[in-house]
This record gives C-alpha cells, sequence and structure tokens, in this order.
C-alpha cells in the first residue's frame, strides 16, 4: 500500500531506490487478454506452436502489455505528497524493451526517484528510472523513465 509523506520528505526521496514491487505472473491467458484488447495478434504473443519455432521458444508477452503493468507494478512502499488529491501518469521520456518476458515468467518493477519539483500551484511532477526484473533473468525486460504528476488540495 502506497504511503503518505510531505512534500518535503519526498524531496528527500530523490534518489532513492523505491521497492521492489511483488511479482506480477505474465501468464498465457494476460497475453491473449492483451492481444483482444489492442488487436494485435502477432503469432510470437498468440500461437504457442509457431511462437515455439523461434529463437524465443514459445511466446512472449507484448513489450506494451509490460509497460502498461507498471500501474500494478508500485511497490508498497511508493510515496504519495500529503494531501494527494489525485495522481496521473504524464508520459514517459524514455522507453526500451531490453529482453522479452516469456509466457509463465513472474516480473516485478524498481523505481528510483530521479526528480521532484512543482510544476503549478499544487502540481508536482515526479520522474522515476523504472526497471522491470525478470524473476531469474540476467537482464531487465524494460527500463523507462516514467514522469508522474500529483495534484494536491
Amino acid at each position: 500500500m502506497s504511503r503518505t509523506v510531505s512534500l518535503e520528505e519526498l524531496k528527500a526521496l530523490v534518489g532513492q531506490e523505491i521497492g521492489p514491487s511483488d511479482w506480477l505472473t505474465i501468464d498465457q491467458s494476460r497475453i491473449d487478454t492483451f492481444a483482444d484488447v489492442t488487436e494485435d495478434h502477432q503469432f510470437i504473443h498468440v500461437d504457442p506452436e509457431a511462437a515455439a519455432k523461434t529463437p524465443f521458444g514459445g511466446t512472449i508477452a507484448h513489450g506494451f502489455l509490460t509497460l502498461s503493468l507498471l500501474s500494478a507494478m508500485v511497490p508498497d512502499d511508493y510515496p504519495l505528497p500529503e494531501n494527494v488529491a489525485m495522481g496521473v501518469n504524464y508520459g514517459f521520456d524514455k522507453v526500451r524493451f531490453v529482453q522479452p518476458v516469456r509466457s509463465g515468467q513472474r516480473v516485478r518493477s524498481r523505481l528510483k526517484l530521479l526528480a521532484f519539483e512543482e510544476r503549478a500551484p499544487k502540481q508536482y511532477q515526479s520522474r522515476w528510472d523504472v526497471t522491470v526484473e525478470i524473476e531469474g533473468g540476467e537482464k531487465p525486460a524494460l527500463k523507462a523513465e516514467w514522469l508522474t504528476l500529483a495534484f494536491v488540495q
């Protein structure tokens, strides 16, 4: 569960790692559902027999599926400013899909707060260095710089 901290405490977290999150399983059902929602039915995601003949050795998650699950992989100790009215995704400055996630693998995130700045009165932007790890993997699934906005009352 997220924790609330003062604005000063949040600023003091710049440079520190938050997490890791809990592990999240990327199973074939989740991959198939994402393929249906995004209408991306490329065989490497949804056809186990054909995907087994590729260098991946089986189906893999869409990179955008892994990216979309960042919200689900926010670590339990994710800091929110006191009196936050809402938080929103502002976007990404960098995203790299480093290693494919095979069906059945588990992933988790680690966040490092790179910056925390006031953008407008009662509006604060955070810049996060994000790494999505694959359980037992040597390389991460994803590296990104994630921007979020917090609106405080």
